[in-house]
């Protein structure tokens, strides 16, 4: 089954998805000090944080796409998050005109989506080594967007979950540049 990813893996794509996944843990990290410190509410820096954060996700995409497209072809799951990530920075730019229950509602239908996108790339990508941590992030991602709607309905919404969904993913991704590491190491 090769709709995905090419079935092998070239050896340029692991040290790239290991430079690509340590800036990402770093990213997540600051950027949910950052949400977590400026509160519950949304003001301008929080605002700027929500909009920013699938647009950092695009970047990746892109440089993750170009990568595997120089090496193995493309990877048609990265377009898709590519294009989902760009509508919720847009969507979230307009939910937050209308309060945090509009942002986490946004904001849960991206995790739901592009956490089923991730797992499928994982697992296409499982031959590569590295890709359990992704699989399993993507799979709580999905959990956690459903959170997140439901979490919209209640009273007193609060933005600081984003915070932690965000850095528990740059763990994820952190873990995952390990392994990468490992697997790509010689016997």
């Amino acid at each position: 089954m090769d709709t995905l990813v090419g079935t092998a893996a070239p050896t340029s794509v692991p040290v790239t998805l290991r430079k690509l996944y340590l800036v990402r843990f770093a990213f997540a990290a600051v950027w949910a000090a950052l949400l977590f410190a400026s509160g519950d509410s949304l003001n301008p820096l929080s605002g700027a944080l929500l909009v920013v954060y699938p647009l950092f996700d695009v970047a990746c995409a892109v440089v993750d796409a170009r990568s595997v497209n120089a090496n193995a072809g493309p990877v048609r799951g990265l377009y898709l998050n590519m294009a989902l990530s760009t509508l919720t920075g847009v969507g979230l730019a307009i939910a937050a005109a209308s309060g945090i229950p509009a942002v986490l509602r946004v904001w849960g239908a991206w995790a739901v989506t592009a956490g089923l996108v991730q797992l499928v790339v994982g697992a296409a990508r499982r031959r590569m080594g590295g890709q359990w941590p992704m699989i399993a992030s993507g799979g709580i991602s999905v959990l956690a967007g459903a959170s997140f709607v439901a979490q919209a309905g209640k009273d007193d919404p609060s933005l600081r979950n984003l915070a932690g969904y965000a850095f528990l993913g740059g763990v994820f991704f952190l873990v995952s540049a390990l392994r990468l590491k490992r697997a790509g190491s010689p016997a």
